[in-house]
């Protein structure tokens, strides 16, 4: 079987350039006594948001900060009882479906995943470790050296990246177990090993997660299985009806495929806005906005019977770019599976 990176060509989306946090003319004491800290914001939230979220602490200044797959924010109550009353009512509040982290903004929160709330889908062959983030892999600092820091800064950093959401186990078994009910086969993704090729579909910036389909021939027979089903089933499913587009629905969408045009593909409903819709195209690793009208119905299991065709992966050593590697296929070999988040595998590209 050959393959090449003109076989499929998915448009690419990211999220957003990092943000940086700049220093503040006013004296850096009084600038943490009365600042707050809230983190694990949704990546499309704005400073207009952030300031509604706090707006019974009457916000003076918001300051969002964007740095690869994460998203967090300074913000100014002018006082450090307010500071304190936000952190008593919204420090472990859901918002959004994310459970946020407030504090006082000279003790932002080192997060763990708790082990205990993840799904017993994906604790098979796994072991625990301390670190809860994934350590295995240093990268470099990216961020830039300021002018007039003093020498010893300008050694290298080690960077440790926590997983992105869209690819921990607990939202993935939530998507997998609504979309395909079945999972027996999601507990031999750690036992695969050995020189592999990856299709990349998709990448988190700044990070080294990224989605890609394991070039084999069961994907070959499933791809053109599943491709086929589609196409021929599409004109046939009605489009759902819009009481029936929340969060959690199954259903087929298009999904563009750059030069090659628009595809029906399987997607879960992420969460709605209005009359737009935010979907996970299974079979791709990437999520999209779309009009409610434009989602057709793919209630029955025939269609849902072959596993999804990407996951998640992990590069060993460096940071991928989606410019380079998007549409192209990766040669090289799976070391192994994330300690904490087994269903992630680890791949070192032959250079």
């Amino acid at each position: 079987m050959s393959w090449s990176s003109s076989d499929f060509r998915p448009s690419a989306k990211v999220f957003g350039e990092n943000g940086v946090l700049e220093e503040q003319k006013s004296p850096k004491f009084k600038k943490r006594e009365t600042e707050v800290y809230v983190g694990n914001l949704p990546l499309d939230i704005s400073e207009e948001e952030i300031r509604c979220l706090l707006k019974d602490f009457s916000p003076l200044h918001v300051h969002r900060v964007q740095n690869g797959c994460k998203c967090f924010a300074f913000v100014d109550l002018g006082s450090m009882q307010k500071v304190a009353l936000a952190i008593q009512a919204l420090n472990g509040k859901l918002f959004r479906k994310r459970k946020l982290y407030v504090n006082s903004s000279n003790r932002s929160p080192k997060r763990t995943p708790d082990v205990t709330e993840r799904p017993q889908e994906l604790l098979i062959s796994e072991k625990a470790s301390a670190q809860g983030f994934a350590g295995t892999t240093a990268c470099p600092q990216l961020t830039p050296k300021a002018s007039g820091e003093p020498c010893e800064t300008e050694k290298p950093k080690t960077s440790f990246f926590a997983v992105p959401m869209e690819m921990r186990g607990s939202f993935l078994v939530l998507l997998l177990r609504e979309c395909f009910r079945d999972l027996g086969w999601l507990a031999t993704i750690p036992s695969v090993s050995g020189e592999v090729g990856l299709l990349v579909t998709s990448t988190v910036p700044q990070t080294p997660f990224f989605w890609a389909m394991h070039i084999t021939e069961t994907l070959h027979r499933n791809m053109l299985a599943l491709f086929s089903a589609l196409a021929e089933a599409e004109e046939q499913q009605p489009y759902l009806h819009d009481s029936a587009v929340r969060r959690g629905a199954r259903g087929l969408a298009e999904y563009h495929l750059g030069s090659h045009g628009p595809a029906w593909n399987r997607c879960w409903v992420l969460d709605r806005v209005d009359s737009w819709v935010v979907v996970m195209f299974v079979d791709f690793g990437r999520s999209a906005t779309i009009p409610v009208q434009s989602l057709r119905a793919l209630d029955s299991d025939d269609f849902w019977t072959i596993p999804p065709l990407t996951q998640p992966f992990m590069l060993e050593k460096g940071i991928l770019s989606s410019n380079q590697v998007i549409h192209c296929i990766l040669k090289g070999k799976i070391t192994g599976a994330l300690n904490l988040e087994s269903h992630i595998l680890k791949f070192e590209e032959f250079k």
